[in-house]
């Protein structure tokens, strides 16, 4: 026991080690002003930096929409195959790991190829419609994460019992949904949403080849042009997920999370 105690420790002192250094090499290198002098200004420029604020607010609005649009269509087909579908959910699972498959470069082409500006849904000709077919390559993007999140939430509760017995109040299968599995299943829906939050902030083929102004493609820019802003950028990224997946936490686990499911 205390052998095994022991290689535990060591793992995660490694694991530690791994990630760690790296995001503590990162950040000294951030704060480099030269001649061995550190000073966090850079933070404060780059916070301050219009294209950082654009950039930053229009990936976080795309997260948003791509996180209810993904949520809107996984909970419901995620919910029905679990009470009435089991049989098909190999079928179901086998189909949400495509997008693992197939590179987002292929994804992205044959967005541009069947919805450009001279088919006949043309997508691409004009800004808001670019961006619904941006988030429509979100939604598809983190559809492995987000429905293998809201399917472990479901096989956690009795999801049959639950419905039947608000069918015996007289509810429909909307306000079974939306008052009786949801509250359920909230965290798993919150770690799918963290999730794909995390795949958007950090996208950088569909939004680059879209041409739209997104945060990974301005990072990438900033990093071609200039030293110590890119290493700034991904501190202040790294930052954000994590406060990010702290607070999924902190409402995942509040009295409301922990009960549902009991009641």
């Amino acid at each position: 026991m205390n052998r095994g105690k022991l290689w535990a420790w060591i793992v995660i002192v490694f694991g530690g080690l791994y990630f760690f250094v790296p995001l503590a090499g990162t950040l000294e290198f951030s704060m480099r002003i030269g001649h061995g002098k550190y000073s966090p200004q850079i933070y404060a420029d780059v916070l301050a930096d219009p294209r950082f604020q654009a950039s930053f607010l229009y990936s976080t609005i795309l997260a948003l929409a791509t996180i209810i649009v993904g949520a809107a269509l996984i909970v419901p087909t995620a919910y029905w195959v679990e009470l009435r579908l089991r049989k098909l959910r190999p079928v179901v699972e086998f189909i949400t790991l495509m997008p693992l498959v197939i590179p987002a470069i292929v994804l992205v082409f044959g967005y541009l190829r069947i919805y450009n500006s001279s088919s006949w849904l043309p997508f691409t000709g004009s800004e808001r419609s670019t961006d619904l077919l941006l988030v429509c390559g979100y939604v598809t993007l983190a559809l492995p994460y987000m429905y293998r999140a809201v399917d472990t939430g479901l096989r956690s509760i009795d999801v049959r019992t639950l419905t039947e017995a608000a069918e015996s109040l007289g509810a429909s299968r909307m306000t079974i949904l939306l008052k009786v599995i949801l509250p359920n299943v909230r965290s798993a829906v919150l770690s799918g949403a963290f999730l794909t939050f995390a795949i958007v902030i950090g996208e950088f083929t569909l939004a680059s080849l879209l041409d739209r102004p997104a945060f990974g493609p301005s990072l990438q820019l900033i990093g071609a042009n200039r030293a110590y802003e890119p290493a700034a950028l991904a501190i202040v990224a790294f930052v954000v997920t994590w406060a990010c997946m702290g607070l999924i936490n902190l409402v995942g686990t509040g009295p409301r999370g922990s009960s549902a499911a009991t009641r």
